[in-house]
């Protein structure tokens, strides 16, 4: 039995069109959607890389 709900990421070379088409393949209907950033520290200092973009999908009956 699958999970009812699991949050995919959308990877650093994939667009948010192709994950939701990712999702539709293994069977989920994205419902939310988070936004994180991600950081590298450079000289001491925090410095934003790029957004990490994570849909929640939930199971397509």
């Amino acid at each position: 039995m699958s999970k009812k709900t699991v949050w995919f990421e959308v990877a650093e070379n994939e667009t948010m069109d192709a994950c939701l088409e990712r999702m539709k393949q293994d069977g989920y209907m994205a419902v939310g959607r988070k936004e994180e950033p991600l950081f590298e520290e450079v000289e001491g200092k925090p410095v934003p890389i790029r957004q990490i973009v994570k849909f929640k999908g939930t199971k397509i009956d």
